[in-house]
């Protein structure tokens, strides 16, 4: 069960839907000279290990790139931030020096009015005694003011030096991804002139497959989804997880997982995937990302009978008919030592696609259960339908037509959406599946 692994982008570009990358490993050969000798060149699987650390360079690059901007954006603009704090701390006081200094004025007026106003000798003097207090106080809140509009100024202008700070080390840090991706691309260059050399295509016909190394099924290792309803709404955001378990009892080095959505309508089992937006973010990278960047994204080692969670979340379209959908997840591994494998299957989360302003009662989106009763989905309730959906989707039995012709059509039409899903990458999915089938 020979892989070849390719990028996330690749496989976007030759199918409609995202598919399951094995892994996108990193790397980075060295050029050598014309002359150098054969027994110099670095070998495949030197060249792969490269590919696989120059991968984790670029991505960690991108992440840091990302995160610096997001810090512009809204760290910079914390309230709690030094510089915000004492911005907002140098205003308040400035405003409060500028409505006392105006108070101060204002009693110079009206001392002043009470002056002019005294008839005699002694109510003169007082009124003067008092428009001399009121001088000397307003002459204080100038002088306050002053420092304080300063101490204004001086904090807006070390809030902007932050930023600007900030800005210039996002320079550098864009500078510093585009040369990862730089050698990313060069090293990937490199393993591909390689591998083409020793022979391209192995003897079993397939593109680009790895001549060492086998990747095997690892039924313990899960990726199942929590939260998703049996019913989304269009118009509406659903916010659920995708939980990753390790349930070997050996670390996995760089765990890879999957998810897609993919939908029809119920009544000409139209494609409803442009209504259907999956988003992904985790804590280590808490910035929303398309869910096709995921097959290429490594959550780290994970450590025998530990999880890790994926938080995902389903924007549906107000515009969106009725229908029915479905989330795709599984996960793959890779290990420094290239041992390779994943869940062999695509786990099928389906859920009900009710339009806008719907009726739950009886709505189209919901078709009839096995029993005929009308509104009830076939799934445990809270959690949407959840079965497993091999790679091969050719066959439409089992849990295709367990629920009576009703409600087979709309699960035909998904599980042909799983091919679709699949579309090339069914090649990087089956072959890690070959060697059952070559048993």
């Amino acid at each position: 069960m020979k892989i070849r692994r390719v990028l996330a982008t690749a496989v976007a570009a030759a199918v409609t839907a995202p598919v399951v990358l094995l892994s996108s490993a990193p790397a980075f050969a060295d050029e050598k000279p014309a002359a150098q000798t054969q027994q110099a060149k670095p070998t495949i699987k030197e060249l792969r290990k490269a590919v696989k650390r120059a991968q984790k360079e670029y991505d960690a690059a991108v992440a840091a790139v990302e995160d610096a901007i997001q810090f512009l954006e809204e760290g910079l603009e914390e309230e709690t931030y030094p510089t915000k704090a004492a911005l907002l701390e140098a205003k308040k006081a400035a405003e409060a020096a500028g409505k006392a200094k105006a108070e101060a004025d204002q009693a110079v007026v009206d001392a002043q009015a009470e002056l002019d106003a005294a008839t005699t000798d002694e109510a003169k003097a007082a009124a003067q005694q008092k428009l001399d207090e009121a001088t000397k106080a307003a002459g204080e809140a100038a002088t306050a003011k002053t420092a304080a509009d300063t101490k204004a100024t001086e904090a807006q202008t070390a809030h902007d030096d932050a930023r600007v700070d900030q800005t210039r080390k996002i320079g550098l840090l864009q500078k510093a991804r585009d040369e990862a991706e730089t050698k990313l691309e060069d090293a990937k260059k490199a393993l591909a002139a390689a591998e083409a050399e020793e022979g391209g295509e192995g003897e079993e016909g397939g593109e680009g497959e790895e001549p060492d190394g086998e990747c095997v099924p690892v039924p313990e290792l899960t990726a199942v989804v929590h939260g998703l309803p049996d019913e989304v709404v269009g118009g509406t955001t659903e916010d659920f997880t995708l939980r990753v378990t390790n349930g070997t009892g050996e670390t996995m080095d760089e765990v890879y997982p999957f998810a897609t959505v993919h939908g029809f309508d119920t009544k000409g089992f139209e494609e409803l995937d442009s209504y259907l937006d999956l988003e992904w973010s985790t804590a280590a990278s808490p910035k929303w990302r398309d869910a096709e960047l995921l097959g290429g994204t490594s959550l780290g080692s994970l450590k025998a009978n530990t999880s890790v969670d994926v938080k995902l979340r389903l924007k549906v379209d107000a515009d969106v008919p009725a229908g029915q959908g479905s989330v795709y997840t599984t996960a793959d591994f890779l290990n420094d030592d290239d041992s390779c494998g994943g869940f062999p299957d695509l786990t099928d989360h389906v859920f009900q696609i009710l339009p806008k302003g719907a009726d739950d009662g009886g709505d189209p989106a919901k078709p009839d259960d096995a029993k005929g009763k009308p509104g009830t989905p076939n799934s445990p309730s809270g959690q949407g339908g959840t079965s497993t959906t091999p790679v091969n989707t050719t066959s439409t039995t089992g849990s295709l037509a367990q629920t009576g012709s009703s409600d087979a059509l709309p699960k035909i039409a998904l599980a042909a959406g799983a091919a679709l899903v699949l579309g090339a990458g069914a090649v990087v999915v089956t072959r890690r599946r070959k060697a059952d089938a070559d048993a």
